[in-house]
């Protein structure tokens, strides 16, 4: 079945916000007295941050919660710009009639600023964020609610990503996956969770569903 849905995690996918995010997990270890290598910081990135620091300290889990996200709302136009080639992709699928949504683990304020300030906003048919499920990815429930969103077969969807959560997801939820070269996490740590796909470039995509 040809691919005519494509659905986008957003952090480290679609925008690079990898310096942000990292710069908030510093200045919010730093301000509750934790230190960590640059890897061990990188490698929080990825799952809700409830989850991140409950198993740091419960006790705290809230209070460093909103330290993070107070630095990082409050630096978001000094870090955050689109990855090379998205807006150009996102234009070729849309001309396509590719049905395209953002499926991301942030708080939708989170998500709908860094849409406004690398000038995505405009092109999604339908965005999931961490607000609109119970479980957030590698729970597939949020692919499974843009599929419905957007009247969506699975085999007939790509779930793309910059991490194992996004893969799994997309995965369970009955869709083709498709992993990112320029994840922080590296293509060897991604090729472990069996992507369909592996994309050097954005553009990758536009082949992936022309077939």
């Amino acid at each position: 079945m040809n691919i005519n849905t494509v659905l986008f995690d957003l952090d480290g996918t679609l925008i690079d916000t990898n310096e942000l995010i990292n710069e908030s997990f510093k200045h919010t270890f730093k301000k509750f007295g934790y230190t960590f290598t640059n890897k061990e910081i990188r490698d929080f990135n990825g799952p809700p941050l409830r989850d991140t620091f409950t198993k740091l300290n419960s006790n705290l889990a809230e209070e460093m919660i909103q330290t993070y996200r107070e630095h990082n709302f409050k630096n978001h136009e000094a870090y955050i710009k689109a990855f090379p080639n998205v807006e150009q992709t996102i234009k070729a699928l849309l001309e396509m009639d590719i049905k395209i949504g953002v499926v991301s683990a942030k708080m939708r304020p989170g998500v709908d600023l860094g849409l406004e300030i690398s000038g995505l906003a405009q092109y999604f048919d339908t965005i999931i964020s961490i607000d609109d499920v119970k479980n957030p990815k590698p729970h597939p429930e949020s692919v499974f609610l843009a599929m419905k969103e957007l009247n969506a077969k699975p085999a007939a969807t790509i779930m793309v990503g910059d991490n194992y959560h996004d893969i799994e997801s997309g995965r369970d939820a009955g869709a083709q996956t498709a992993a990112v070269a320029w994840s922080t996490k590296g293509k060897g740590f991604l090729q472990q969770y069996n992507p369909t796909y592996m994309l050097e470039d954005m553009s990758d995509l536009i082949k992936i569903v022309g077939v």
